[in-house]
């Protein structure tokens, strides 16, 4: 019952947040973690070509991702899980190299900016080796890089869970963001290496 009320808990949010991108096209452009960036950064062809390939690319990962991990979709539907798997690893290729160059300009300076950029690197490399794994039929390694991919491709959630609180903790954006850019992501990994782990040892 708990595990069925977590899958539910992470599949909402999953959605949710996948489709949280869309704000940026509906309302201000000074929305959110947009409103900490000067208008010159704001203004400029490359910087608005990574931020917007890695927030739609990203949400896309996030909202079909989750499906990925159903044993009833690998059991009755295979050539879905498989289109959705190659949709998931091209889009999060792309966001994630996105996300690698924009971390570069990060709010709060090198130390938010390492942090994203760790996470995008991670990001990409546990998908690549997902998809060469499955590409030569290594299906348990398969498994255990797609749990750790989608681990840091959930830090878009934990990020926007840990913020608003850590913003009230220190009464600062910038610190709680420092912060922020490390802790939306670490113990995701952590996790993910415990449920491997345990799957390993069944």
């Amino acid at each position: 019952m708990v595990k069925k009320g977590l899958w539910i808990l992470l599949a909402t949010f999953a959605l949710l947040i996948g489709l949280y991108p869309m704000i940026y096209f509906l309302i201000d452009r000074k929305f959110g973690l947009l409103g900490s960036k000067s208008v010159s950064l704001l203004s400029n062809t490359c910087w608005n070509i990574g931020f917007y390939t890695h927030i739609i690319f990203g949400g896309i990962a996030l909202f079909i991702g989750w499906t990925q991990f159903s044993p009833q979709m690998r059991n009755r539907r295979m050539t879905l899980h498989r289109k959705l798997g190659k949709v998931y690893v091209v889009a999060v290729l792309l966001s994630a190299l996105a996300g690698i160059c924009i971390g570069f300009f990060a709010t709060g300076g090198w130390i938010s900016s390492a942090g994203f950029i760790c996470l995008g690197i991670i990001w990409f490399y546990t998908t690549l080796k997902a998809y060469l794994h499955i590409k030569h039929g290594e299906i348990a390694a398969h498994q255990k890089m797609m749990v750790y991919s989608y681990a840091a491709c959930f830090a878009a959630v934990t990020l926007r869970i840990w913020l608003p609180i850590l913003t009230i903790m220190y009464g600062d954006f910038i610190k709680a963001y420092l912060l922020v850019a490390w802790l939306c992501w670490l113990p995701n990994i952590v996790v993910a290496y415990l449920i491997t782990r345990k799957i390993a040892h069944q």
